[in-house]
């Protein structure tokens, strides 16, 4: 917990300049793409795309690593769940079967379904890292911004600004929490059994809920005296204006957007079928 999840990380980079509507709207054509294709290719070219873009935002992996770890669990337990309800699903698709081993009776391990496993997998990790970035380097006040300027109601997207400036106050607030109550003799280490960690993990919580409680009642309190919500329109303190890399930018994944559904459906089919 060293680390804060999820929270904005300042630093000088290209991504980091850009306005939050232009990041806003290359994920939304990043994700859309890589949603609707399962063309191997394609996703393995906004793969290497990604990591490069990943790398120019001079994020490292150290900072974002619990979150990627969570979010690889669930990938480990979608694919999981996948094979257990349809062992057969990449069979139906490729309409080829290689069997690579029996187990009992549908369920038995092919090539079609290791591929369309890989194809899900890749689908992960082309949008993780654009997600991440999008929420890592893009300041919360900026992103309301962006939802505002996009179409949202200024009151909606304020609200995810201010959910986004929670996340990183919960976590403070829960390892000074922790560490009281470490102090009193709570032990969360793994020196002690699962059940007594839980337990005292169970006195972190209550404390927590009511601080949160009290801080939400604050913010609205001091909201509601300035009159939010009073007007149907709004101006923003940290809107960026679009400059020319703004608009290179979104050009370019609208296009990307574009090519991947051109070659995706040019047969009439998104999947790419190696086993013909």
């Amino acid at each position: 917990m060293a680390v804060e999840m999820l929270a904005y990380i300042k630093k000088q980079s290209r991504v980091h300049e850009l306005s939050g509507a232009t990041k806003l709207i290359i994920f939304l054509c990043w994700s859309t793409a890589a949603m609707l294709t399962y063309d191997t290719w394609i996703l393995l070219a906004l793969l290497v795309i990604s990591f490069v873009i990943f790398r120019l935002s001079k994020v490292k992996i150290s900072e974002i690593r619990f979150v990627l770890m969570f979010i690889l669990f669930f990938l480990l337990l979608n694919n999981i769940a996948i094979y257990l309800f349809s062992p057969q699903e990449g069979v139906k698709i490729y309409g080829t079967s290689h069997v690579l081993w029996e187990i009992a009776g549908r369920y038995n391990v092919t090539l079609e379904q290791l591929f369309y496993h890989f194809n899900i997998t890749l689908k992960y990790f082309v949008v993780i890292p654009a997600a991440l970035l999008f929420i890592v380097t893009t300041h919360p006040s900026e992103f309301a911004s962006s939802l505002n300027r996009i179409g949202v109601p200024y009151k909606i997207a304020y609200s995810v600004s201010l959910t986004l400036r929670y996340i990183p106050d919960i976590q403070r607030e829960f390892r000074t929490i922790a560490q009281a109550q470490q102090a009193r003799g709570a032990d969360l280490s793994k020196n002690e059994k699962l059940t007594k960690r839980i337990k005292n993990a169970a006195v972190i919580v209550m404390p927590l809920i009511f601080s949160s409680l009290e801080r939400i009642e604050v913010i609205s309190n001091a909201m509601e005296l300035r009159g939010f919500g009073k007007k149907k329109k709004r101006t923003w303190y940290n809107a960026t204006a679009f400059r020319r890399a703004d608009y290179i930018t979104i050009v370019t994944g609208v296009v990307l957007l574009i090519l991947s559904l051109v070659i995706t459906f040019y047969d009439g089919s998104r999947f790419y079928n190696p086993f013909y």
